[in-house]
């Protein structure tokens, strides 16, 4: 089945490039844009999208106010460029199934809407990072992996546990993004992780952080 998506962002530019990114992959189409949230509510109850992705900051209601109102009907995600612990809070409190920064990558927009329609909630992992050692997740090797890490993937789980998107990491590395990518699927194996938060937290509760 095709997951239907309703973009509700104030930019018109960022409403195209989450276009172009979605309706890229073969399960997901955007059937509706919203400019501002009253107009992201109506057109929402009116189509029954199966993903809402709302921005925080929009005229007439703010998306902490649209998922407040939608989340019972159907699923969304906000994500905004405000790394704010109050709109974290507030948005998952509010219903969200997902809280992302912009800046977070194309990758983990598509993960976002994945784990959504699979009933998970996914969170950007440089906001992770930050729940976690605020929350002072307590450093205790767990039993061994099956398969250890080699020294990339370590060092690769470190990076994405510090919030780096496949291109930073490619970047610091010297490597492709593709290599990148091949590396982070090879971790999520051996740690089972589900996703990118998942390596954060495996990351920072094994005590490979430090």
């Amino acid at each position: 089945m095709t997951t239907r998506i309703l973009l509700a962002d104030d930019q018109e530019d960022v409403r195209v490039g989450f276009r172009l990114i979605l309706d890229s992959q073969p399960d997901m189409t955007v059937v509706a844009e919203a400019a501002d949230g009253r107009s992201a509510v109506d057109q929402a109850r009116h189509l029954r999208p199966d993903v809402v992705l709302a921005d925080i900051r929009m005229p007439r209601l703010d998306g902490l106010e649209v998922t407040r109102i939608l989340a019972a009907e159907t699923r969304v995600i906000v994500v905004t460029t405000f790394d704010l612990d109050e709109y974290v809070h507030t948005a998952l409190r509010n219903g969200a199934c997902g809280f992302l920064l912009k800046r977070s990558g194309p990758t983990l927009l598509i993960e976002a809407v994945r784990a959504a329609m699979a009933g998970d909630t996914l969170i950007s992992p440089q906001i992770t990072v930050r729940l976690l050692q605020r929350l002072g997740v307590p450093a205790e090797p767990g039993p061994p992996l099956a398969e250890p890490l080699t020294g990339r993937e370590l060092e690769i789980a470190r990076l994405v546990a510090r919030g780096g998107t496949n291109a930073d990491i490619a970047a610091e590395l010297v490597i492709s993004p593709g290599t990148v990518k091949t590396h982070i699927a090879n971790i999520q194996r051996k740690t089972g992780a589900a996703n990118r938060v998942g390596i954060a937290a495996w990351a920072w509760s094994s005590g490979h952080m430090d």
